[in-house]
């Protein structure tokens, strides 16, 4: 089966990034599920219901999340109803939502399991420990399983890719917003990635308009950040999976441009 894992889209631009070019790619590449990182999706930050159907209107099967999930309180409103939107698993078990899900398509399975990262980012439950809990959970019901591991040290996350070779088709990173160039298949075929980067405007930080950042970065003082605009790019990564053995055969790092005047 492929798969393909989308870096975190962020606010307007990152979802026009997306509608204007995930069907070439689909078609390109035959793909049979699109999965993307949504926390950012709505204003830069957090994720209502709108731009979650907006999205999946686009061609995306299932939208992960992260430290950013809580950042719209209208997610409380609908995270518990759609079947589209994931949060990390390795968050207490009282939030609302769901932190695995399985999704069906073309006669295929694929189990998607979001967990975080604790450094710098918070006390959740240990990421590890939490992936072994999840694959148990799904792997007797599912053709291949792919995790988004939310978390800021690259440490953290190479660590986690090692740990879950061999128990996953694909461990891929997200939240840096900067695409790595690391791409690998491991050494018992689990595809992985330090970072999917970032589907959104590419002049800008992080997504962000540029003056606000930088006036934060020049003065300490605190900023309204807003969502820049412009020329955009969608980043990922191509992974496709053995369904007989759950394991990865090849990978392909994405990056597609989309100028406005094109």
């Amino acid at each position: 089966m492929k798969v393909l894992m989308i870096g975190d889209i962020v606010g307007r631009a990152g979802r026009r990034a997306v509608r204007e070019v995930l069907p070439a790619i689909k078609k390109e590449a035959e793909i049979d599920f699109v999965i993307a990182n949504g926390e950012n999706a709505a204003g830069g930050f957090g994720l209502t219901e709108a731009v979650a159907e907006e999205l999946i209107d686009y061609g995306i099967d299932l939208l992960t999340t992260g430290n950013h999930t809580w950042d719209n309180k209208e997610i409380y409103e609908f995270i518990d109803e759609t079947a589209k939107v994931i949060r990390p698993y390795n968050y207490p078990t009282q939030v609302p939502g769901v932190g695995i899900k399985i999704i069906e398509q073309n006669k295929l399975s694929l189990g998607v399991i979001n967990l975080i990262g604790r450094v710098y980012l918070g006390d959740y439950d240990c990421p590890f420990r939490s992936l072994d809990e999840a694959v148990a959970e799904i792997k007797d019901q599912v053709d291949g399983i792919v995790v988004d591991f939310h978390a800021e040290a690259t440490s953290e996350k190479e660590a986690l890719g090692w740990y879950a070779d061999g128990k996953v088709g694909a461990v891929v990173g997200t939240h840096t917003h900067v695409q790595t160039a690391d791409e690998r298949l491991l050494l018992q075929d689990t595809a992985y990635i330090t970072d999917l980067g970032m589907t959104g405007a590419i002049d800008s930080i992080l997504g962000m308009n540029i003056d606000e950042p930088l006036e934060r970065f020049l003065t300490q003082m605190p900023q309204r950040f807003k969502v820049a605009t412009g020329d955009t790019q969608l980043c990922g990564l191509m992974v496709d999976i053995d369904d007989r053995t759950g394991k990865s055969k090849k990978i392909k790092r994405i990056k597609r441009i989309h100028k406005l005047n094109s």
